[in-house]
């Protein structure tokens, strides 16, 4: 796979997948646009691309849960490269609790940076997509599909982005835009630190997490954006609307 002239803009990506698809996707020679909140983070990781072809990323510090960031983040990507050719809806977060045991204030920055967000993005984006004949790639989870207990917001906000990617898809492929989602399962990434749990409870999470799954292994950060780097070039040229699943197997049990 080449990106060799392709615009990708990545947002949450100053950690976790969303770092490690940027890593990934300057080894393949993107121009890219990347996304966060924490600043340091971010340099760092735009460094660390760079060093990668010597192609220098384009940062940008902002939430994209905020209006006005949303609208900077594309005007800054079309004013320093002049297109997008790919958009990878990745910033998302965490909430724990079920109906019980849960608040609006939960509800609320869940669905906002998991789904209103990407909405937003998505909706900015689209002109210079339909224009470039790009792609959009979104960031879910298996937990959109697999009813669990324990983050009632964040399972349905992953199960509204399973069916935006759908919709958009559906829409957008007159224009040939393609729309596809990743759906990982357990990925140890520092989003599992926002959940509450100590470093030894953590510890035993993970423990069991992975001991539960058929292949007995985590996801990596890299196995994940590699499908999405797949899903992004023109080798998936014919595939729109599809969620992939990678998640070591869970799903079957």
């Amino acid at each position: 796979m080449d990106f060799n002239d392709k615009v990708v803009l990545i947002t949450g990506a100053s950690s976790g997948l969303g770092a490690a698809t940027a890593i990934y996707l300057s080894k393949l020679s993107a121009k890219l646009a990347i996304i966060g909140r924490k600043d340091p983070n971010l340099k760092r990781i735009a460094l660390y691309c760079e060093k990668t072809k010597g192609l220098k990323p384009l940062a940008i510090t902002a939430d994209v849960t905020e209006d006005l960031d949303a609208e900077r983040i594309i005007k800054e990507t079309i004013e320093h490269y002049g297109r997008l050719d790919v958009l990878v809806n990745n910033a998302g977060v965490i909430g724990m609790g079920g109906i019980k045991n849960s608040s609006m204030e939960t509800y609320d920055k869940v669905m906002n940076t998991n789904i209103r967000s990407v909405y937003q993005l998505t909706m900015l984006a689209a002109p210079h997509l339909i224009q470039s004949k790009g792609c959009i790639v979104n960031v879910s989870c298996i937990a959109g599909t697999k009813p669990s207990t324990m983050a009632l917001a964040y399972n349905i906000s992953k199960a509204a982005l399973d069916h935006f990617t759908k919709c958009v898809a559906l829409e957008l492929a007159p224009d040939g835009v393609r729309v596809n989602s990743v759906n990982p399962g357990f990925v140890k990434t520092n989003l599992l630190k926002n959940i509450g749990l100590s470093e030894e409870q953590l510890a035993l999470f993970v423990a069991n997490v992975v001991g539960n799954m058929p292949l007995k292994k985590a996801v990596e950060g890299d196995e994940v954006a590699a499908l999405i780097a797949f899903l992004a070039s023109d080798k998936s040229k014919s595939i729109t609307g599809s969620t992939y699943v990678i998640d070591g197997g869970i799903t079957l049990k």
